[in-house]
């Protein structure tokens, strides 16, 4: 039984969904206690216990009684089955974060993977999912035959109801037995190495605003995206930018920014360079102010030289443990990454070298 302490590093929900995700994937079990301890409010929220109960179903895990508020966690998980799962979250709680425990998982299931999501596709503290779409799920690509995300519908806070679809058809196959020696050896031959040194040539940048439909007569999505765009001259790269309006239960919208860069003319297929940031609609926030301060956090990653956005870096720890000799470079190594090294730690045989702002993997072979 691996423990883990809740209240490492900044105390948060990450250390939780990404034990859950490494438990699944290796079959080890796990207990956690002081879940959260660093937050206002500790303890499991919507999104963790609807990631729990969805592991029970997804690789048949057993759990001690869980529920919103609970600080203590127990979990035994059996193997990873294929197949389409539909997961309501029954708030505004973070889909995306929700998919943190899963989608690594999932990545090895037997056959197809299919999650339908209810929740909330943007919120404070968290990547929306138009972030995984467009800046993250390009680096699992590696991992699989194919992984797509679909947004069907926007869930904003306080009432959520958003729906995503994520589809996953797997590369390796997990054996019922995981031998770990021989899936790092198949999994080398089948994936390239995470290496993100260099940004390259800046190339262009592009984005979306999602916001509800209410919003439309006062031309809230044009005037993020204007005040954005004037932002972004300043780049001298084309800078397109796309306005969505929904119906949603509650009012609330979002900027999503990414930039995309190339080495000697083209973007590196196998590791490409994507730079995200984000801004949410608020009250008591001008449209004018949540186009410029997605911009404004995107140069701040631009301009940094690293080819890496800081809450990228969080994502991508238990993806570089999987392939031994991976290395990334970024402006900010946060307590998010901190922690999620403590983690992955604890359950595969990788140490972490942290230099500056390089992070980069070995295999610990007398772990094996």
């Amino acid at each position: 039984m691996i423990t883990l302490d809740g209240s490492y590093g900044e105390g948060g929900g990450a250390l939780v969904r990404v034990a859950l995700a490494l438990s699944a994937l290796t079959g080890k079990e796990f207990s956690v206690k002081n879940i959260r301890a660093g937050r206002e409010q500790s303890g499991l929220k919507a999104q963790h216990v609807t990631a729990v109960n969805a592991l029970k179903e997804i690789c048949q895990a057993k759990t001690n009684e869980i529920g919103i508020g609970s600080t203590e966690l127990s979990f035994t998980p059996g193997r990873v089955k294929s197949g389409i799962y539909t997961i309501d979250i029954g708030t505004a709680g973070s889909i995306s974060l929700l998919l943190q425990a899963l989608i690594l998982p999932c990545l090895f299931a037997p056959n197809k993977v299919t999650l339908n999501v209810i929740g909330g596709t943007c919120g404070k503290g968290q990547a929306s999912v138009d972030y995984l779409q467009n800046v993250f799920l390009p680096y699992v690509q590696r991992f699989v035959n194919r992984i797509e995300l679909k947004v069907w519908k926007r869930g904003y806070y306080p009432k959520g109801q958003g729906k995503i679809s994520l589809e996953i058809s797997p590369k390796l196959k997990l054996k019922e037995k995981m031998d770990l020696s021989t899936f790092y050896e198949e999994i080398g031959l089948k994936a390239i190495k995470i290496k993100l040194i260099e940004p390259g040539q800046l190339e262009q940048i592009k984005g979306i605003v999602n916001v509800s439909a209410e919003l439309q007569d006062k031309e809230v999505g044009e005037r993020i995206k204007k005040s954005a765009e004037n932002a972004l001259k300043e780049c001298n790269v084309p800078v397109s930018i796309r306005v969505e309006y929904s119906k949603t239960k509650s009012v609330g919208g979002e900027i999503v920014l990414w930039a995309l860069w190339s080495k000697e003319g083209k973007i590196d297929p196998d590791n490409p360079v994507i730079m995200g940031s984000d801004a949410l609609v608020e009250v008591g926030k001008s449209s004018e102010q949540v186009g410029k301060e997605a911009a404004e956090k995107l140069k701040q990653e631009i301009k940094s030289g690293f080819p890496v956005d800081m809450h990228l870096g969080d994502q991508l720890i238990p993806f570089l443990a999987l392939l031994p000799g991976s290395e990334i470079k970024t402006r900010e190594i946060s307590p998010h990454a901190q922690t999620n090294m403590y983690v992955v730690e604890k359950f595969l045989p990788i140490g972490f070298k942290v230099d500056k702002n390089t992070i980069s993997t070995e295999l610990r072979e007398k772990d094996l």
